[in-house]
């Protein structure tokens, strides 16, 4: 099975860092730390590069808005030196679910398991 995961990581990019990610990662990246999901996020030496490296799937959704704003340079410390305020009202950062079993079905879709009866609604069948 090692050598299938080593075959998988050289060509794939969904089932976490590539091959080549992963060496550019040894030889120059610098770990600036992980968030709740163990997502490891690092930078280059001057500070220009910033990147994350997923644990498991590379979802952008994984990335909470803390970290977020750091690899895009919108905050200059990343959130384990310097922690963002949240508000009471804020809620936990959670992935996007869209297009997975657990993504939101509203009363009377079809993805329902037990979809609403409609009385409103009469199918047309040809006669």
């Amino acid at each position: 099975m090692g050598i299938l995961n080593t075959l998988l990581k050289a060509v794939t990019w969904w089932n976490g860092a590539t091959l080549n990610t992963l060496l550019y990662t040894r030889r120059h990246g610098i770990k600036v730390g992980e968030d709740e999901q163990g997502n490891t996020y690092y930078r280059t030496e001057d500070s220009k590069r910033r990147w994350v490296i997923f644990n498991g799937e590379s979802e952008a959704s994984r990335v909470s808005p803390d970290w977020h704003g750091w690899l895009h340079y919108t905050f200059d410390e990343p959130p384990t030196d310097k922690p963002l305020a949240h508000k009471s009202w804020e809620k936990p950062h959670t992935e996007n679910l869209t297009g997975t079993a657990l993504a939101y079905a509203p009363a009377g879709s079809i993805r329902r398991a037990a979809p609403a009866e409609r009385r409103d609604y009469e199918a047309w069948s040809p006669e």
